[in-house]
Formats: C-alpha cells, sequence, structure tokens
C-alpha cells in the first residue's frame, strides 16, 4: 500500500524546505509528478491505521499555514 500527499503551500506560511524536512522526518519521499510526496507501508493497513497517521501527517504540519490530501491506495 502507499499513501500520496499533495500539498498546497501558502505564501504565509513556511518555507518548503522545513515542510520537506518534517515530511520525511516521518517517512515520506518526495515525488515529481502528480503528487509531491509517497509514504509506503510495508504491509497493508486498516482504514483506522490511515486516518491515525492522517494525524500524525496534520499535528506535523501544524502552524505552518499548508493545506495537504492525503489518498491511500493498495
Amino acid at each position: 500500500m502507499k499513501s500520496y500527499l499533495i500539498v498546497w503551500f501558502n505564501s504565509e506560511g513556511g518555507k518548503p524546505s522545513e515542510i520537506n524536512q518534517r515530511l520525511m522526518s516521518l517517512g515520506f519521499k518526495p515525488l515529481q509528478g502528480t503528487h509531491d510526496y509517497v509514504y509506503e507501508w510495508r504491509k497493508n493497513v486498516e482504514v483506522d491505521e490511515i486516518l491515525s497517521f492522517g494525524d500524525k501527517v496534520k499535528m506535523t504540519l501544524q502552524g505552518l499555514n499548508v493545506m495537504f490530501k492525503l489518498e491511500t491506495i493498495n
């Protein structure tokens, strides 16, 4: 399973380099193309685990004035 992340920056928000560092600390890898980042799960996960991970992403990006979209596919 993979979770793809798209980030929308705000000119009044955090620096892209700081946002990148924080996301990479969660295990995301940067991409070029349709999605900005990917997180590769080592196993199949249930919806509650994906939601919990989404909570971690939100907490990690809190205060940086960005929006994100998280999409997980099998």
